[in-house]
């Protein structure tokens, strides 16, 4: 049984985020429901899940794929969401995140784009993903580094190895940016990740570059601004992990 109060706080946080996504987007002359929130709910317990699915969210975003997978399978019937992965996967742990994700946010090397792809056929599906973007140059993040504008075209023989996987469907792009408490500041990096997409929208037009996931509860009504299609937030919505 989910906890009533929980629930309705939880609730009314998400009501109040799609409230702002929606406002936002319309002052930026967007549709509102080209902006979908990913409710992150890594290191959450299976009741706070449980209750997070009863206020009617729709996306949920997990960090570690054991972690997710064993909430997927103790929700049974309860499991009526969309499950996304957004953290960075080990290779090792690719074919949990390959049979049980309904999209990728963080592909972030070829060796582990080659192991989603196997083990994709090996399920008979077509794996939704997003390649994951290093735009701040930071070395504590994943992805490839698209840092210097003038470098990108040394990104482009992976890009083609990545579209030559036949069980990976590319749809877009993820961003991390370094982080800072005036949300102003993350703008140029944004706009960084949607000129890449613009880029390579250009010489790619075959794919759908249509994703652009960045933005978290600090900084989301930024990257909405500048074109995200996916904003991940957690704790503004499900309130502090457990310690």
């Amino acid at each position: 049984m989910t906890d009533k109060s929980l629930t309705t706080s939880i609730r009314e946080n998400y009501q109040k985020i799609q409230r702002k996504v929606s406002d936002v987007a319309q002052l930026a002359g967007r549709d509102p429901e080209s902006v979908k929130v990913v409710v992150v709910t890594k290191k959450q317990p299976l009741s706070v899940v449980e209750s997070v699915i009863e206020a009617e969210v729709t996306i949920l975003g997990e960090n570690y794929p054991e972690e997710a997978v064993s909430k997927m399978q103790s929700l049974d019937e309860k499991n009526t969401v969309e499950w996304h992965m957004i953290g960075h996967v080990q290779s090792r742990k690719a074919r949990l995140v390959a049979e049980n994700f309904v999209l990728l946010h963080s592909l972030d090397s070829l060796k582990l784009a080659r192991r989603l792809d196997r083990f994709a056929a090996e399920s008979d599906r077509k794996l939704p993903v997003l390649l994951q973007f290093n735009v701040g140059g930071e070395e504590s993040k994943f992805g490839w580094d698209a840092s210097d504008e003038s470098q990108w075209e040394n990104l482009l023989p992976d890009v083609e190895t990545l579209l030559s996987l036949e069980n990976l469907e590319i749809c877009g792009l993820m961003t991390m940016p370094p982080f800072f408490k005036d949300a102003e500041l993350t703008r140029p990096y944004f706009c960084q990740l949607r000129r890449l997409r613009d880029y390579l929208s250009d010489l790619y037009p075959q794919v759908k570059w249509e994703q652009l996931s960045m933005g978290t509860s600090v900084d989301f009504h930024v990257a909405i601004e500048e074109g995200a299609t996916f904003v991940r937030v957690g704790q503004a919505v499900v309130g502090q992990r457990p310690i």
